[in-house]
């Protein structure tokens, strides 16, 4: 038996047994202290005559390999993760494995379209506590080996390694190292690419997963990209796609043979980023994630709602969602938003600016019910429903003149607070409806990786 992989019973090293996922131990070794303070005090990133080296990590087919990891079962078959397992829900798949992928099952398609193509698929519902405990293991060991990192999604993220060559060696071993520890630690495998930008990392990653590794070295950016297809490049979408194939632009090549003065003409100012982006231009910094400018959360029933009463109470759980996540960033808001899309499509969005900004519970709550008075249609059947807040202030809650903060409101909020950190977002929770089941990746989830 390899006893760092554990291969008699099937359980990667770093997993106490099969279906439970451990953290990775976090060394904050003199390297990272070190690494950490020349950068704050090293503007190498901003510096033209320094060779960027940037790399992008992303997590093969994640929240599918977590249930595998977590469900020995399931290993080896055609797992499909999203909604809540139930069948004949809305929503799209969140991942598929690499079983059932032949099958044409692929992240973001509807539910009931990977239901058509893989009926034998093994439906299981999005257990986000799971997830973001895995990516924490994960993100411990990234941690290590760069000290900025911008986390895009629980299973992505950028690192700079600009400047690091000397004490961690050249890029190529160190991502194969990094891949390996995941590998080891984790349970997980792990895709990488290493370029001058970020945009060009993140379409090496892409190209050889599972488990790839591609570099491109500093000064073949356009070249690497010249032979791909336009639907590789970031940013360059199925319209934008069509749009140039009527011009016989087939691939990121012809793309960056397109003068600006016609990219312009056809895109406005996106043409002219779209052509340097084309070209391997990205200037883009790695930046850990600043405070949100707004939060908001949705739902989209599984079969249209014609109950207006089961409506406003959908809302109302989803805004308690949006409070908790306020005061764990220290904000309050001036704007209260309310979104609904009704059969066939009809998306319409709402909002109402508060006296005064706050973080509280209550108050947002009569806000948002003044909206849903007032804005509710309850005999059109609705789709989705969603509640948020913006114009977000830093520091405690201004107060109106006319009233002064209850503390045992304030304290009830605290609490409540306390108790879905300890034990779980559905725990407990004002009203007759619980808070909807999460279904995708939230803002707050990345948050707590940094």
């Amino acid at each position: 038996m390899d006893p760092k992989r554990g291969r008699e019973s099937g359980t990667p090293a770093g997993l106490a047994s099969p279906g439970i996922i451990t953290n990775a131990i976090r060394r904050d070794t003199a390297y990272t202290r070190l690494s950490r303070a020349c950068y704050r005090h090293s503007p190498s990133w901003q510096d033209s005559r320094v060779r960027r080296v940037v790399m992008h990590v992303d997590l093969d087919a994640f929240y599918a390999s977590v249930e595998q990891l977590r469900r020995p079962e399931l290993r080896g078959k055609p797992v499909i993760v999203g909604g809540t397992g139930v069948a004949g829900e809305r929503g799209v798949v969140a991942a598929a494995s690499y079983e059932a992928r032949p099958f044409g099952v692929r992240s973001a398609m509807p539910l009931s379209r990977a239901r058509r193509l893989c009926p034998h698929g093994i439906f299981v519902p999005c257990d986000f506590p799971a997830y973001r405990e895995a990516s924490k293991s994960v993100f411990a060991i990234l941690d290590r080996y760069s000290p900025v990192i911008e986390p895009i999604a629980l299973d992505e993220a950028y690192l700079d390694l600009t400047g690091e060559e000397a004490l961690m060696g050249p890029p190529d071993a160190v991502a194969r190292q990094l891949r390996d520890e995941v590998k080891a630690h984790c349970g997980l495998d792990l895709s990488i690419g290493v370029a001058g930008c970020k945009l060009v990392a993140k379409v090496a990653s892409e190209l050889r997963k599972p488990r790839g590794l591609v570099v491109v070295p500093a000064g073949d950016e356009a070249a690497f990209l010249a032979p791909l297809p336009l639907g590789k490049l970031p940013g360059c979408g199925p319209a934008t796609v069509v749009k140039l194939e009527r011009f016989g632009v087939r691939t990121i090549g012809d793309l960056a043979a397109l003068p600006d003065p016609f990219l312009g003409e056809l895109f406005g100012q996106y043409g002219r980023a779209l052509g340097a982006h084309s070209r391997g231009i990205d200037p883009s910094p790695v930046l850990p994630p600043g405070d949100p400018k707004s939060i908001s959360r949705e739902v989209t029933f599984d079969r249209d709602v014609t109950d207006a009463g089961k409506v406003r109470e959908t809302a109302l759980a989803l805004l308690q969602d949006v409070g908790q996540s306020l005061r764990s960033h220290r904000l309050s808001a001036r704007t209260i938003v309310l979104k609904i899309r009704y059969q066939p499509f009809d998306t319409q969005s709402r909002q109402a600016t508060l006296p005064y900004p706050t973080d509280r519970d209550d108050q947002l709550a009569d806000a948002l019910r003044q909206l849903l008075e007032t804005q509710l249609v309850p005999s059109r059947p609705i789709r989705l429903i969603g509640a948020g807040v913006s114009n977000l202030e830093a520091g405690a809650t201004q107060l109106s003149l006319l009233e002064t903060r209850s503390s045992r409101l304030a304290m009830l909020d605290e609490q409540l607070d306390q108790l879905r950190d300890r034990y779980g977002d559905h725990v407990i929770a004002r009203g007759a409806t619980a808070r909807p089941h999460q279904k995708d990746v939230r803002r707050d989830d990345l948050d707590a990786l940094r």
